[in-house]
């Protein structure tokens, strides 16, 4: 279904909040668009809102697939802050309690096991463990050969950095500059290898990309929460689940910016390896927790 604007969807159909997790795509323009909505569909998600100017040119047949109810949302994404200006209506529209998740195109979630489990069970176990929200790193994808493939995205052929990530002491601006608990700023691929090319606050790979809606919940511009707890990246009594975010975004915008196009001949380096698509793989490489769940 094809909606004409936000504020329609949200007077009109907030009913599909009943059934939750619900997956929102920020669709910044059509590359890969319909692959990122097969794959969160192939995860379980039974609502997917798809938002932004490119999400109107979907086909028909592919948004009346059952069982995923996706609900088309025209948007303007080419400004500022645009993913809290499209999501905090949503948090504060969403039934308290209600998972959420959200991601751009070209974007593919990945969490322990996703393979053979649905997302609704991850976030039941989550729940259980008495979390609301669920870190996620974002790992860069990127094309191997950009002569064939100069937009920077090749889904057959995709290659990401097996190495070259970490962490720094989250500083807590509130308290004398000490670092926050349980939080830190993860750092690594396309946006530190290109960072000349990146601005500093858009450099970070954390995302707090799963989360529960409750009352006042807002998501700030550098995706945090202003409920301090959500950011962190497990409980004070042991290891949580993470997840990851496979993304060809960087890739797409370093290669159609002018700024950068240019200087990036090649996105390959010693530390390139082929993608597999797997969820092992990911945590076979550390870039993702199991936590307790088995």
């Amino acid at each position: 279904m094809k909606h004409t604007s936000l504020t329609e969807f949200l007077t009109h159909h907030r009913a599909v909040f009943a059934k939750g997790p619900v997956g929102v795509i920020l669709a910044e323009d059509g590359v890969e668009l319909e692959g990122t909505i097969r794959h969160h569909l192939n995860l379980g998600f039974p609502v997917l809102l798809v938002i932004g100017r490119a999400a109107m040119e979907l086909d028909e047949g592919l948004i009346a697939e059952p069982p995923a109810k996706i609900h088309c949302i025209d948007f303007n994404l080419a400004r500022r802050d645009a993913a809290p200006m499209a999501l905090n209506p949503i948090i504060s529209a969403l039934p308290e309690g209600t998972w959420a998740y959200y991601c751009f195109n070209a974007e593919y979630l990945f969490y322990p096991f996703c393979e053979t489990r649905s997302v609704g069970e991850l976030l039941t176990f989550h729940t259980e463990e008495r979390r609301s929200a669920m870190l996620s790193y974002v790992i860069d994808l990127y094309a191997g050969n950009l002569e064939t493939h100069p937009g920077g995205v090749d889904v057959d052929g995709a290659m990401f950095d097996r190495a070259g990530y970490y962490a720094l002491a989250r500083p807590d601006p509130d308290n004398h500059g000490h670092p926050k608990e349980r939080q830190l700023d993860f750092f690594g691929g396309l946006r530190w290898r290109f960072e000349e090319h990146v601005p500093m606050l858009r450099r970070k790979i954390d995302r707090i990309a799963l989360f529960r809606a409750k009352r006042g919940l807002v998501l700030r511009s550098d995706h945090t929460f202003n409920d301090e707890e959500y950011n962190t990246f497990a409980c004070p009594w042991h290891h949580n689940l993470t997840c990851a975010i496979a993304s060809f975004r960087v890739a797409k915008a370093l290669k159609f910016n002018p700024g950068s196009t240019y200087d990036v001949r090649s996105f390959t380096w010693v530390n390139s390896a082929r993608f597999d698509w797997s969820s092992q793989q990911l945590m076979d490489l550390g870039l993702m927790e199991p936590g307790q769940w088995f």
